[in-house]
């Protein structure tokens, strides 16, 4: 079986170590996993990446210059005619898989008009998350592409309920809401973190991961219920000097570390540092993620907090897997924090209920081996 996967958006690196690039290199990894030949076209291929994706054919599409807003813009929607071109040079293929982008819909259309069978990864509102947080210079360029390319999709695979109803608004037919997932094999189990109660947050410092609340919440705990509570910060973004600014003026800085952005090999033993890890959001905007970070904390064995919003309770299930709390609200989510700092018997078992539900039902694996099926494809079993 020979897998075309088409990656054209221009602020994942394929092979970095954001999360979008996280989820991209264990589609890969997974397809490679169940017998596939993968054929990788991207603008960002950067360094050679992970050794276990050497297999993976690579084929380079234009990359994008600095420019303004609109000539980037015409520039992805020109990029369809290379994905096209390398489509044809390098077929045939059984299944064209893409990850949705802005302005992308030739491959979609390419497999259509061959007969190939296609999946379509929708992951985000992308039209309205562009347009409300950075810059859409071409809205009615870019609303007619995304139809173009749910239109003609085979199959979307849409990471939430949000997400099928944003892809469905745009001509999607046939739409299966499937989650993210973690790779097992990154995350062996380990020993109950010892030492000072440390509450860990993984992911980019962007505004829709409410961190701040998090960093109040934190001092709600060193005011008093936990006066030796650590803050561990794993990943970087642009929220992060405001949120180190707000600790230095809380008198707290001392007590958080900040890692950076991580290469993926590196999170499973920073997580085994936290006694407990958060998945703040805000209550006031638009819920559709599929949480990466929640998958692999639960993992990695750690009892969760995260924000009752959009479908998190269907992810976390309240004292089971995790504990939930209402958003924008530090007060009660230092209230789930004490509860799990003061309890080591809680922790653990919520982490291991955690750890137990991820591993049997939302594998990478899983997702493939789903996806391959609904494109009514063979695919072989894992061993």
């Amino acid at each position: 079986m020979r897998i075309a996967y088409v990656c054209t958006d221009p602020g994942i690196p394929t092979f970095g170590t954001k999360g979008a690039s996280i989820h991209v290199q264990e589609m890969l990894r997974a397809f490679l996993g169940r017998g596939a030949e993968v054929v990788l076209l991207s603008p960002r291929l950067g360094d050679r990446g992970p050794a276990d994706l050497d297999a993976v054919r690579r084929v380079p599409l234009p990359e994008l210059p600095k420019e303004t807003t609109e000539s980037r813009e015409r520039r992805l929607l020109a990029m369809n005619a290379a994905v096209r071109a390398g489509l044809d040079a390098n077929g045939p293929f059984d299944l064209v898989y893409e990850r949705h982008a802005l302005f992308a819909h030739g491959a979609m259309e390419w497999a259509a008009e061959k007969g190939v069978a296609s999946v379509l990864e929708v992951n985000a509102p992308l039209i309205a998350e562009q347009a409300n947080h950075r810059a859409l210079a071409l809205p009615a360029e870019a609303a007619k592409s995304a139809r173009r390319a749910m239109s003609a999709a085979g199959m979307v695979s849409a990471v939430s309920k949000g997400v099928a109803t944003y892809a469905r608004d745009y001509g999607a037919r046939d739409v299966h809401v499937i989650a993210n997932a973690v790779n097992p094999a990154r995350f062996p189990a380990t020993k109950p973190m010892q030492g000072p109660f440390t509450i860990g947050f993984l992911g980019t410092l962007k505004p829709w991961h409410d961190v701040a609340t998090l960093i109040e919440a934190f001092a709600c705990l060193r005011a008093g219920p936990v006066v030796d509570a650590r803050l561990l910060i794993v990943g970087d973004g642009p929220e992060r000097p405001v949120l180190e600014a707000r600790l230095a003026a809380l008198g707290l800085r001392h007590a958080a570390r900040f890692t950076g952005a991580l290469r993926a090999e590196e999170v499973p033993s920073v997580l085994a540092g936290m006694h407990a890890a958060v998945a703040p959001y805000a209550g006031q905007q638009p819920f559709y993620f599929s949480p990466l970070k929640l998958y692999e904390y639960m993992a990695a064995g750690l009892p969760v907090v995260a924000s009752r919003v959009g479908h998190l309770d269907e992810v976390v299930t309240e004292g089971r897997t995790g504990l939930l709390c209402v958003p924008d609200d530090a007060g009660a989510l230092a209230e789930a924090l004490t509860r799990l700092a003061k309890d080591p018997a809680l922790r653990l078992r919520l982490g291991q209920a955690a750890r137990h539900e991820v591993l049997a039902h939302h594998t990478w694996d899983g997702v493939a081996k789903r996806v391959l099926g609904l494109a009514c494809l063979t695919v072989r079993d894992v061993a």
